[in-house]
């Protein structure tokens, strides 16, 4: 097994999660919040799957699948084009609302698919690259795509605990 065999199981589990998280869902449990402070099911996967775009895009010099796919559009959300997602307050997680479920986990698999290209067929050198030196130390491409993976699987993990709750309460 290659670093990059590893880069495309942990990908892919990450995809599982956001599938399992949101399958069947209507807009009203996409967009229901546990407390009014809360992130809904939605927001964490649009984020999640925001953040793997425009990190890996980055990384890949490749325009974000947001943009180049025309989900941006899809979505319809009242944001920057760019936006991803930090430092939203509650009203910016209350106006992540769509009409179905598809739409996440269509975005997300768009978004899977651009990140597995891009990291199907790096090398051990690939991923020692510093892709970003204003930090110390810098960053390489592994770390980065690291921590892309490491931030993803928490919020699906949200996600599908937010789901639990819900599924329990009802």
């Amino acid at each position: 097994m290659t670093s990059a065999d590893v880069l495309v199981d942990a990908f892919g589990r990450i995809q599982e999660v956001v599938h399992g998280a949101v399958a069947g869902l209507d807009p009203d449990e996409l967009a229901a919040r546990l407390d009014p402070a809360a992130n809904s099911i939605g927001w964490l996967v649009w984020h999640l799957s925001r953040v793997q775009d425009d990190h890996v895009a980055d990384v890949a010099e490749l325009e974000q699948v947001w943009t180049a796919q025309g989900w941006s559009e899809r979505f319809g959300l009242p944001f920057a084009v760019e936006d991803i997602g930090y430092g939203h307050d509650s009203d910016d997680v209350a106006a992540v609302r769509v009409d179905s479920a598809e739409l996440f986990t269509g975005y997300y698999d768009a978004v899977h698919a651009q990140t597995l290209e891009f990291v199907r067929n790096l090398t051990d050198d690939d991923l020692a690259e510093v892709v970003d030196a204003a930090w110390q130390p810098p960053v390489t491409l592994g770390v980065r795509l690291v921590s892309v993976i490491g931030d993803d699987l928490q919020h699906a993990g949200q996600a599908a605990f937010v789901r639990g709750i819900l599924e329990r309460a009802g």
